[in-house]
C-alpha cells in the first residue's frame, strides 16, 4: 500500500498513522514529522463526513491511546506544533504557505486524537498522556500539566493574533474548533462540571490575560460572518524555484498520507449549504457560548462571561471600570446588525439572550435604535413557527421579548412602525400593520399553541407577563389583534367552563387546574383593563372587540377572584353600549367605530379605578447553569460543522434536539 493513501478506507494502513501509533518514540526533532504533516487536505465542515473519518481512524487511535503513555508521541506532536505555530504570523504576513499548512495538518491532527482521548478517560488520565518522561507511576509532575496551558494558550493567540487571510481561514477554525474539544469533557459527564483541569487553565495563568481579546475575536468571527475560502486555498503550492530544502522536503512527500482527501473539500464542488454559512463564525459563536457558561471557581468568577458582561461600543468614549480587567470595546452597529441576520439559529438568539439579560451597554443600545423591527422580526418569526422549532430556542425567543417589554420606550415605539405584507404570517393576509398589534397577535398565537399543545405554564406566564409589560402603551390596535385579545379570553371562558365542571364533579387534579386556568384569566382581564384605563382613546378597535363580545364577561362580573378588576371592564361596556343604543339599530362598522371614538372622549375618567401598574421583570433561575450549560452543549451537538460525537458516549446531551 506504500505512502499513498488517497481513500478514507486506507488510512488505518498508512505506514505514518501506524508509525504515529504504533510502539517506537519519535523525537521532536525526527524528520518524520516533516513527512507526516505534508498532505493536501480540506478540513471536512460537517458530522457525516467526521463520522467518515472518525470511523476509519478509530484503530489507529486507539493504539495510540494504549502505547502513548510509553512512547510519548501525542506529547511530541503538540511540540512539534507549537514550535510550527512560532512562524505562524510571520508566514501569514509574507504569504508563506509551508509553514501554515504544516501546522494546520499537525492541530487537525491533534483535534482528531484529542476528542477520542477526552471520550475515553477522565481530564486526569489525559494529563498523563500530555507527556513521557522515565519517571515511577505516580510521580508525573508539572511538566505535563504545563504542556496542555501551553497548548492552550497557543491556540488562543493563534486565534487572536493571526490575521484572517483565506490561507490562515482553516487554522483558525480549526484552533477554535480544538478549544470546543478541549472542553467537550463536560459532553461525557452527567453532571455539570465545577472543578475541571481545562477550565483552572483557561480561567488562571498564562491564558487570563487573552480572555477579553479572546471574546471580541469570537464576537468579530460572528459579526463578519466569513464565508470558507475555496477548497485548496491552504494547501501548499511549491514554488517555481524548487523554495529551498524544506520546500523540496514537503513537495517530495506530499502525498505521504493522502493525496487529494475529498469530504466536501479539495476536487469536489461544495454543496449548497457549506456555500451558505460561514463555518468559523459559527464555531467561534458555539466556542463564545461555551467559555461564558462556564461555572465560576470557588474564588473567581468566569472571566469569559465578565467580558461579555461588560464590553461597550466603540462609541462610547467613556471610561473602563477599574473593576473589571476584562472589559473592551466592539462595533455596536455591525454587532446588531449580525444579531438581526442570524437569529435563524439557536445559538444567535442565545447570544442575543444573553447580551441583552447581563450586558447594560449592549441593552441600551438595542432600545435605542429606529429600526427595532429588524430585531423584534426575526423573533416574531420563531415563535410564529413554534412547532418547527426546540422547545428551548421558542424560551430564549419570549423571553428576549419579555426584556425588551419592560421598556416603556419600547412599548411605545413598535406601535409606531408600520409594516406591509407580513408574508410568514399565513392566518390572515396582513397589508398593513403596526410592529406592536404583529407582536400581539404573535404571542397570542403562542399562547393558544401552548394551551392545546405543549400546556407549559412557564410560557403562558411568559407570553401574558410581555403583553401586560405591553398593555398600558398599547396604541391603534389593528382591528384583528383587538380581535384576537377578546377570541383568546374566549377561548380561556370555555377552558374554564369545562374545568369548574370537572371541579364540581371532584375530579382528581382539577382544584389544581382550576386555580390555573384562574391565575391566566385574571391576567388576561388586567391586560385588557391596563389598555382601557391608560389608552381607551387610542384604541377603539379593543372597544369595539369587547362590545361585540360582551356576553363574554357576564360570568365574571360576581366572581370572587375577578370581581374588582371587572369593575372598569363593566362600565366601559356599559357606557358604550348605552350611547350605541341611542344612536339606533343596524349600525355600520364605520358608524359604531366613529361612537365609540367620540365616547372615548366623554368617558370621564375619573370614574375609571386605578390599579397598580402592570410591570413584569425577567429574572433568571437560582442556578441558571442547570439550563444553560446542557443547552449550549446541545447546540454544540447538533451543530452542522461540529466534531462528530458518538451519541453512545454522551452523557451530558439531554436537551431535544430540535
Amino acid at each position: 500500500m506504500g505512502a499513498n493513501s488517497s481513500s478514507i478506507s486506507e488510512l488505518p494502513e498508512n505506514e505514518y498513522l501506524k508509525k504515529l501509533s504504533g510502539a517506537e518514540s519519535i523525537s521532536e526533532n525526527d524528520p518524520f514529522w516533516n513527512q507526516l504533516l505534508s498532505f493536501s487536505f480540506t478540513t471536512p465542515t460537517n458530522s457525516a463526513d467526521l463520522k467518515l473519518l472518525e470511523e476509519a481512524t478509530i484503530s489507529i487511535c486507539k493504539s495510540l491511546v494504549e502505547k502513548n503513555p510509553r512512547t510519548g508521541n501525542l506529547g511530541s506532536l503538540i511540540k512539534v506544533f507549537l514550535s510550527r505555530t512560532k512562524e505562524l504570523k510571520i508566514s501569514a504576513e509574507c504569504q508563506n504557505h509551508l509553514f501554515i499548512w504544516q501546522a494546520h495538518n499537525a492541530l487537525f491532527i491533534i483535534c482528531c486524537l484529542l476528542k477520542v482521548f477526552i471520550s475515553r478517560m477522565s481530564e486526569e488520565e489525559l494529563q498523563l498522556h500530555f507527556t513521557y518522561e522515565d519517571k515511577a507511576p505516580g510521580s508525573y509532575g508539572t511538566e505535563c500539566e504545563d504542556l496542555i496551558e501551553e497548548l492552550l494558550c497557543c491556540l488562543i493567540q493563534l486565534i487572536v493574533e493571526i490575521p484572517l487571510l483565506d490561507i490562515t481561514y482553516s487554522i483558525s477554525l480549526e484552533a477554535v474548533t480544538t478549544l470546543i474539544v478541549f472542553l467537550s469533557c463536560q459532553l461525557f459527564r452527567k453532571e455539570i462540571l465545577r472543578d475541571s483541569i481545562v477550565h483552572k487553565y483557561l480561567m488562571r495563568g498564562r491564558c487570563l490575560p487573552y480572555t477579553s481579546r479572546l471574546v471580541k475575536t469570537l464576537l468579530y468571527n460572528f459579526i463578519r460572518q466569513e464565508r470558507s475560502p475555496p477548497p485548496g486555498t491552504h494547501v501548499f503550492q511549491q514554488q517555481s524555484d524548487g523554495g529551498g530544502l524544506l520546500y523540496g522536503i514537503a513537495s517530495g512527500v506530499a502525498t505521504g498520507l493522502w493525496t487529494v482527501f475529498t469530504l466536501g473539500g479539495v476536487g469536489s464542488k461544495p454543496t449548497q449549504q457549506l456555500e451558505q454559512c460561514s463555518p468559523l463564525a459559527n464555531q467561534s459563536l458555539l466556542l463564545l457560548l461555551v467559555l461564558a457558561n462556564l461555572t465560576d471557581a470557588p474564588d473567581t468568577p468566569n472571566p469569559y462571561r465578565q467580558a461579555v458582561m461588560s464590553f461597550k461600543n466603540t462609541q462610547d468614549s467613556t471610561a473602563f471600570s477599574s473593576s473589571n480587567p476584562h472589559a473592551f470595546q466592539i462595533n455596536f452597529n455591525s454587532l446588531y446588525t449580525a444579531l438581526c441576520d442570524q437569529q435563524k439559529s439557536d445559538q444567535a438568539t442565545l447570544l442575543l439572550y444573553m447580551l441583552l439579560h447581563q450586558n447594560g451597554n449592549v441593552r441600551t443600545y438595542v432600545l435605542a435604535r429606529t429600526d427595532i423591527e429588524n430585531l423584534v422580526l426575526p423573533i416574531l418569526e420563531i415563535l410564529y413557527h413554534v412547532e418547527e422549532r426546540n422547545s428551548h430556542h421558542v424560551y430564549m425567543a419570549l423571553i428576549i421579548l419579555l426584556i425588551l417589554t419592560e421598556d416603556d420606550g419600547f412599548n411605545r415605539s413598535i406601535h409606531e412602525v408600520i409594516l406591509k405584507n407580513i408574508t410568514w404570517y399565513a392566518e390572515r393576509v396582513l397589508t398593513e400593520i403596526s410592529l406592536g398589534s404583529l407582536l400581539i397577535l404573535v404571542v397570542i398565537r403562542t399562547i393558544q399553541y401552548n394551551m392545546t399543545r405543549t400546556r407549559d405554564k412557564y410560557l403562558h406566564t411568559n407570553c401574558l407577563a410581555a403583553l401586560a409589560n405591553m398593555s398600558a402603551q398599547f396604541r391603534s390596535l389593528h382591528q384583528y389583534a383587538a380581535q384576537r385579545i377578546i377570541s383568546l379570553f374566549s377561548l380561556l371562558s370555555k377552558k374554564h367552563n369545562k374545568v369548574l365542571e370537572q371541579a364540581t364533579q371532584s375530579l382528581r387534579g382539577s382544584a389544581q387546574d382550576l386555580n390555573v386556568i384562574e391565575e391566566v384569566i385574571r391576567m388576561m382581564l388586567e391586560i385588557i383593563n391596563s389598555c382601557l384605563t391608560n389608552s381607551l382613546h387610542h384604541n377603539p378597535n379593543l372597544v369595539y372587540a369587547l362590545l361585540y363580545k360582551r356576553d363574554l364577561f357576564e360570568q365574571f362580573r360576581t366572581h370572587p377572584s375577578f370581581q374588582d378588576i371587572m369593575q372598569n371592564i363593566d362600565l366601559v361596556i356599559s357606557f358604550f353600549s348605552a350611547r350605541l343604543e341611542q344612536a339606533g339599530a343596524e349600525l355600520s362598522v364605520e358608524r359604531v367605530l366613529e361612537i365609540i371614538k367620540q365616547g372615548a372622549v366623554a368617558l370621564p375618567k375619573d370614574r375609571l379605578r386605578k390599579f397598580p401598574e402592570l410591570k413584569f421583570k425577567y429574572v433568571e433561575e437560582e442556578q441558571p447553569e442547570e439550563f444553560f450549560i446542557p443547552y449550549v452543549w446541545s447546540l454544540v451537538y447538533n451543530s452542522a460543522v461540529a466534531l462528530y460525537w458518538n451519541p453512545h458516549d454522551i452523557q451530558l446531551f439531554t436537551m431535544d434536539s430540535g
